[in-house]
């Protein structure tokens, strides 16, 4: 909460201080469409009694058991949400290949284009230990994208899902029957198939609550007739 407090607030002052020096900041996801696109990646880390319970240093890549099922759950229920942490039309602008935004749901510890990676950390700071959700963009709603990001970690973490092997290599460059075979999943590619996908979520509903969800769905699909 303190944190989707913070983007808020830093939105709005960027803007205002923009404004007074006769610029105009803008957090449209992709404004220019040759160069690469605004993300919000976002980085998280869980702690319990004062220990980051998504890091154990004698795992590979560093990761606990729970930090495996919790990006588990980031990768299962990523086209779930990514209404939520995508939710204009420019949004899916951003979200194409040869841009470093990632369309693949994969995860990776060097790779740029995946959706989740674990960024390097000091072995003498453990609690730097983080996971970073690559998709969401700064034009989002912080308030619902990280509940939904949240979820979907708490998720894969209560069901104990596997995750699958990374993927270091630029996906873009694998043929369609590549990814299939090895169960490569991608991303919604526009606002509406992102929509369909969130209305058929149990776990988006139930996060958001009935009367958000229905509200969110009712004012996206109205902008998608409209574009």
């Amino acid at each position: 909460l303190r944190m989707a407090d913070a983007a808020v607030t830093y939105r709005a002052v960027v803007k205002d201080v923009a404004r007074q020096h006769g610029l105009y900041a803008t957090f449209m996801p992709k404004p220019i469409a040759t160069i690469n696109g605004s993300g919000m990646h976002v980085h998280q880390s869980l702690f319990k009694n004062g220990r980051n319970v998504l890091h154990d240093p004698s795992a590979p890549y560093g990761l606990s058991r729970e930090g495996r099922a919790y990006v588990a759950g980031l990768l299962r229920y990523a086209p779930e949400f990514t209404a939520i942490t995508n939710q204009w039309v420019n949004s899916y602008k951003r979200l194409i290949p040869g841009f470093e935004a990632p369309v693949s749901v994969v995860w990776a510890c060097r790779n740029r284009s995946a959706l989740v990676r674990i960024p390097q950390y000091k072995p003498s700071q453990e609690n730097a230990f983080r996971v970073e959700l690559r998709s969401p963009d700064p034009a989002c709603n912080p308030y619902l994208a990280f509940a939904c990001i949240l979820a979907a970690g708490l998720k894969g973490m209560e069901e104990n899902l596997p995750l699958p092997a990374p993927v270091e290599e630029d996906v873009s460059a694998l043929s369609e029957a590549q990814r299939q075979e090895r169960g490569i999943a991608t991303l919604p590619g526009s606002l509406e198939s992102a929509l369909a996908a969130m209305e058929a979520s149990t776990l988006v509903r139930e996060t958001l609550g009935e009367h958000i969800f229905a509200k969110f769905l009712q004012n996206k699909k109205a902008e998608w007739e409209l574009f």
